[in-house]
Order: structure tokens, then sequence, then C-alpha cells
């Protein structure tokens, strides 16, 4: 169930975050699609799994995780950009745009393959808080006291 809401949360993170780097090129014709696709990694990976708000307020956590997964976040949004406009090429025209390279399409779908990875990755070890709970609570076979 996480899998597919860190899907969710990356598709819609990178879809809205590529529609609005192509509305943004369109009016002021600046348009870079390496920091536009690193950008959407890299906020992906600061709001998806443990966003960022959540490790503040935990005092056994620390901010560098988040930090980390939005620097790797960058180099996955560049280098799956450079994977598929430049190594793979796949074209399919609709409305004058190639699916594959037009900025929300690419983006949503950027987000949401690191979207679940993050989500993906947080979820495991999210067992240790009820193994810890089982271990405070009295077994069944223990003696009671009078």
């Amino acid at each position: 169930m996480k899998l597919l809401v860190g899907i969710l949360k990356g598709a819609v993170i990178g879809a809205a975050l590529g529609y609005g780097a192509h509305a943004l090129g369109q009016a002021t014709g600046f348009g870079n699609p390496w920091l536009t696709f690193g950008l959407i990694g890299a906020i992906v990976g600061l709001f998806v799994g443990k966003p960022i708000w959540s490790l503040i307020r935990d005092k056994n956590a620390t901010i560098w995780i988040s930090v980390l997964k939005s620097a790797f976040g960058f180099g996955i949004g560049c280098g799956l950009y450079a994977l598929v406009a430049r190594a793979i090429h796949p074209v399919l025209e609709v409305s004058g745009y190639n699916i594959f390279t037009w900025s929300p399409t690419l983006g949503g779908a950027i987000g949401a393959l690191y979207g679940g990875f993050v989500e993906l990755d947080d979820a495991i070890g999210d067992d240790k808080s009820v193994k810890k709970d089982a271990a405070k609570a009295p077994s069944p076979s223990a003696p009671k006291k009078k």
C-alpha cells in the first residue's frame, strides 16, 4: 500500500512541477530540462517517504536523511531524463508533443518512479516499532503477580 502512495505522491509532484516548467518555458522562453527533472527528483525526495517536517519533529532523526534523499533525487531525475531523451529516444506524438519528453508527462513518470522507491525504502524497518511494543507487553505465559 505504501508503494502505491509513494507512486501517486511522486507522480502528482512530478507532473505539477513539469507543468510549471512547461508553462514557464512558454511564457519566458527559459527551458532547461536538466534543471527541471533534477528539481523534480530533489523535491520528490524531500516530500515523499518521511517528509522533512516529520524529521524536524522527531528528536531521534536527523535532517540529513532528507538532504541525502533530495541530492540523490536530483541525480536520479537528471539520469532518467538522460536515459529517456538521449539514449532510448522513444517517440509518441500527441497534439504536437512527444509524451516521452514533454515535461508534465516525463516529470510525472520520473516522480512516480523515484517516489515509489523512496516510500518503499522508508517503509522497510517500520516493523521495529511493532516489535518494541510487543516487547513491552507482558507475555501470556509469564506468571501473574498477586
